[in-house]
């Protein structure tokens, strides 16, 4: 089922999305050779505290999960692209950092991640992350009213195609805004003018998964995913809502 968001909660959403911007920008900041992983953890807990805001992953056990997920970020290394939960690493030039959170304010659940290369990463790391993110770009051009959630898979496969990159299948958007994940599921494929029409007051999370060489994913023993084949993997996603006078990025 579709929630729609009235005008008073999407204004609530762009607070949470301010919030889980500057948390997350603070983050891609202090994301450098030598720091650990445990310390993005805890600089992230406490400025969500003094904000006024929670992370919604923290204690959330989504379907076919064995535990409740126990950080408030998902920090993924290298290969793999999402749920990587933070552990004593300390970060070496060439790893790849995707960096996921979600934000929870006044009852509104936001959600976004990045991607930031440490040191000096390969060139082929390079040009993944900048097909991910303008992947991103080119689903959010066309997630519009009157528009479908098949406008947004394409965008995003053509896109990966066009750099000669794997769109990660298995793994999807969400809609978000009352709980961490909503309905629809966005896949990050697909033909234009298919599926559900986008229609005002739709919150959605869109987030392109790519890998270098392969488009299946494994699950880990903790929990995360990786690219079947070891390759590098990108993610980028940003929560937007579908409005009135157009769409807007409400974690830019």
């Amino acid at each position: 089922m579709i929630l729609l968001k009235t005008d008073k909660e999407i204004e609530i959403l762009a607070e949470s999305g301010k919030i889980l911007s500057f948390v997350l920008n603070t983050l891609l900041k202090k994301a450098d050779v030598g720091v650990n992983l445990l310390e993005l953890e805890q600089m992230a807990r406490k400025m969500l505290k003094e904000a006024g805001a929670k992370p919604s992953f923290l204690g959330y056990q989504p379907e076919g999960a064995d535990r409740p997920y126990s950080a408030a970020l998902c920090l993924s290394l290298n290969s793999v692209v999402v749920h990587g939960i933070p552990r004593d690493y300390i970060l070496r030039s060439g790893d790849l950092l995707k960096i996921d959170m979600g934000v929870v304010y006044e009852g509104m659940y936001t959600d976004s991640a990045v991607t930031v290369g440490i040191g000096k990463v390969s060139s082929i790391a390079k040009k993944l992350i900048v097909s991910t993110r303008k992947s991103l770009e080119a689903a959010i051009s066309v997630a519009k009213k009157g528009g479908y959630l098949g406008d947004i898979g394409y965008a995003i496969e053509r896109q990966a195609k066009k750099d000669g990159f794997k769109v990660l299948k298995g793994l999807t958007g969400h809609g978000v805004g009352y709980e961490v994940h909503e309905d629809p599921v966005i896949l990050n494929y697909g033909k234009k003018g298919t599926g559900l029409e986008l229609k005002e007051g739709m919150v959605l999370a869109i987030e392109p998964m790519l890998s270098v060489s392969s488009e299946q994913i494994i699950q880990n023993r903790d929990e995360s995913y990786s690219s079947a084949d070891g390759s590098l993997t990108v993610q980028f996603e940003h929560t937007i809502v579908i409005t009135k006078k157009g769409t807007v990025i409400l974690t830019k």
